[in-house]
C-alpha cells in the first residue's frame, strides 16, 4: 500500500466515491463541476488554472482571474469545504520587501505551496518577457513579492512542499516568447529562494499522442513512499488546435530529476462539456491538489477550457499502481539530467 508522507491528516478534504462507470483511468470528476463558474465576481469574466491549500480550519485559493478587459491577475478565494468559494473582487495587493505596493503588470496560472511555515505563490508574469513571479505570505493578508527566480522565458513553476537535501526545489518549463510549441520540464534548486541554479532536465514530451507536443508542471509534487507523485499536463496538436490532458509520473525521492515511472496513458482528458467547450476548447490543466495522509484521498483542482475550475478525485494507492502498471519511460527520463 502506497502512503502519502507529507502534509498530514486532512479530514475535511472534499470527496466523492468513484462511480462504477469510470473504468479507463484512476481519476474521476466531481459530479458538481465546475466548482467555480464563469463571471464569478465583479470585474472578472472567468476563473481557471488556480491553486488551493488548507489554511486554519478551512481552505484558501489563489485564482487566475481574467478581467473583463482581458488582462489576467491573481485573486484570493476562501472556502469552508473547498467546493463553495467566496472570492475577493480585489486583486491580491502585492508589496515589495519594504512594504510598498508592487503589482505585476499581469499574472496568470498561479501555484500555491506551503514550505515549512511559509506559503509561496508562483505565477507567470512580465519580467521583460514571460517569466516566473514569486511571492510569500504567512497570513494571506500581506503578500511580499520576491526576486524573480529565472530570466525570460519561462512558465509553469511549482515548488516542492519540503526541502530536499537542504535545498528548495522548483520545477519549471523554459520556453520562448510565444505560445510555445515545445517544452520540457526542468528542476532547479536554491539555498534561500533567491539564488537558483544546479538546473536539471526532468522529462521531455512523450511518445504518446496526448503529450507529443510539450509537457509542463502541474500541481506540487506529493511525497509518497514510492517517490514524488507528479500530476502534470501534456499537450497534443490537432487540426483544431491544442488539447491539454493530465498525466502522472513518479520522481525519485532524493534526486527528483530522475523519473522512476511515467504513465503512458492520460489520467484525465477533455471529455465533459465544460472541458471541451469554452474560451479555449479542450483543456484540462492541473494546478493543485489536496491530500489526506490518513485515507490516501487526493482532490485535484484543474482549469477547464480556460473558463472554469474543475475538481477531480483519486486515491494514492490506486493512482500510483496505475502509473506503475502503465509506465513507459523515454530515453531521457532515467538520466540525472546533466549534459
Amino acid at each position: 500500500m502506497t502512503k502519502i508522507l507529507t502534509g498530514g491528516p486532512l479530514p475535511n478534504i472534499p470527496w466523492e466515491d468513484k462511480p462504477a462507470s469510470v473504468v479507463n483511468a484512476p481519476v474521476w470528476r466531481f459530479s458538481g463541476n465546475p466548482v467555480i463558474d464563469r463571471n464569478p465576481v465583479k470585474g472578472v469574466a472567468r476563473i481557471f488554472n488556480s491553486a488551493v491549500a488548507p489554511f486554519e480550519d478551512g481552505f484558501v485559493a489563489v485564482l487566475r482571474g481574467e478581467q473583463v478587459n482581458g488582462i489576467p491577475h491573481i485573486y484570493m478565494g476562501y472556502s469552508r469545504d473547498a467546493i463553495h468559494w467566496k472570492i475577493d473582487e480585489n486583486k491580491i495587493p502585492f508589496v515589495d520587501e519594504e512594504g510598498k505596493p508592487f503589482m505585476p503588470g499581469y499574472a496568470y496560472d498561479p501555484r500555491l505551496v506551503k514550505v515549512e511555515d511559509t506559503y509561496y505563490i508562483m505565477w507567470c508574469t512580465d519580467f521583460y518577457g514571460a517569466a516566473i513571479g514569486l511571492a510569500r505570505t504567512k497570513d494571506f493578508k500581506t503578500f511580499v513579492r520576491m526576486e524573480n527566480p529565472f530570466i525570460p522565458f519561462n512558465r509553469n513553476a511549482v515548488l516542492f512542499p519540503r526541502k530536499v537535501n537542504g535545498k528548495y526545489l522548483m520545477l519549471s518549463r523554459p520556453s520562448d516568447s510565444g505560445h510555445t510549441p515545445f517544452g520540457d520540464i526542468f528542476l532547479s534548486e536554491s539555498p534561500d529562494m533567491i539564488y537558483w541554479g544546479r538546473h536539471r532536465h526532468v522529462m521531455s514530451r512523450g511518445l504518446e499522442w496526448w503529450q507529443s507536443l510539450k509537457v509542463g508542471g502541474g500541481a506540487a509534487p506529493i511525497e509518497t513512499d514510492e517517490g514524488w507523485l507528479l500530476f502534470y499536463h501534456g499537450v497534443s496538436g490537432t487540426c483544431n488546435g491544442y488539447v491539454y490532458s493530465i498525466g502522472g509520473a513518479i520522481l525519485d525521492i532524493d534526486q527528483p530529476s530522475i523519473v522512476k515511472y511515467r504513465c503512458e496513458n492520460f489520467l484525465l482528458t477533455p471529455e465533459a462539456p465544460y472541458e471541451e467547450r469554452g474560451f479555449v476548447a479542450n483543456v484540462c490543466f492541473p494546478c493543485a491538489t489536496l491530500q489526506d495522509t490518513e485515507t490516501g484521498r487526493i482532490a485535484i483542482y484543474y482549469g477547464a477550457a480556460d473558463s472554469v475550475v474543475g475538481l477531480a478525485f483519486t486515491e494514492v494507492n490506486e493512482v500510483v499502481s496505475y502509473i506503475k502498471d502503465h509506465s513507459k519511460l523515454t530515453d531521457t527520463d532515467t538520466e540525472i539530467g546533466i549534459r
